[in-house]
């Protein structure tokens, strides 16, 4: 995360020193570029070795300076697109938690379970709205899933199949998500699109930095 932050004061002070593409701007940062390299070498016997800060000034440059003129730089392109790549990576790193479910308490297990057979119109989401009342907390997936493995068949359903609407009505039913894009300044763009469920044509409308449901409801007239 502090490289992060580094990178991005770091990016923003060198846009101010050449807020522009001109010959003059970048010969600017040329200069730069070449003297900090200098001082990393002085620094080193052998082999030059890049720090965390080397690395997201050096990145930061890449990002403002052209690259044709790369070449003042030590290493290769793609070592400096990496740099970037991993600083946006950090940006995304998140604590690992070990994978699957908490088991769900053997008492409340039977009770599931006997909810399940005793109401046999009750689906999974009726239990869990049952079991709420109850002050117990399951999780609609979790009684789905015991349910299944305890040989539970689904509540009955009238009428079609959810597979037997979605084929009748896929000409008419559109699908929504975001996916995000990442600036230069590692700000997070996500763009709303759309995806026709028969034809699996995509429609792409605006991004923002703050999907709110505000934003989310404006953009359909967009589609």
């Amino acid at each position: 995360m502090f490289a992060s932050l580094l990178y991005i004061v770091l990016l923003r002070l060198l846009t101010l020193v050449a807020p522009s593409y001109r010959s003059d701007d970048a010969a600017q940062i040329e200069i730069l570029v070449l003297r900090h390299e200098l001082a990393v070498l002085r620094r080193q016997v052998k082999r030059p070795v890049y720090r965390s800060r080397d690395r997201a000034l050096l990145a930061a440059a890449s990002r403002i300076l052209p690259r044709e003129r790369w070449g003042a730089f030590l290493v290769r392109p793609e070592t400096l697109l990496r740099w970037h790549r991993s600083l946006v990576a950090r940006k995304w790193t998140r604590p690992h938690h070990p994978p699957g479910r908490p088991a769900i308490d053997p008492e409340v297990r039977r009770l599931i379970l006997s909810m399940a057979r005793e109401n046999p119109r009750w689906g999974y989401l009726r239990i869990k709205g049952e079991l709420g009342k109850l002050g117990v907390r399951v999780s609609a997936t979790s009684i789905a899933m015991l349910l299944r493995r305890s040989g539970v068949g689904p509540a009955p359903r009238r009428g079609l199949t959810w597979r037997g609407f979605l084929k009748a009505q896929a000409g008419g039913i559109l699908a929504c998500d975001f996916f995000t894009v990442e600036t230069a300044f590692l700000e997070t763009l996500y763009v709303l699109f759309f995806i026709e469920i028969r034809t699996r044509r995509v429609h792409v409308t605006v991004s923002t930095t703050n999907p709110d449901s505000s934003f989310v409801t404006s953009s359909r007239g967009t589609s």
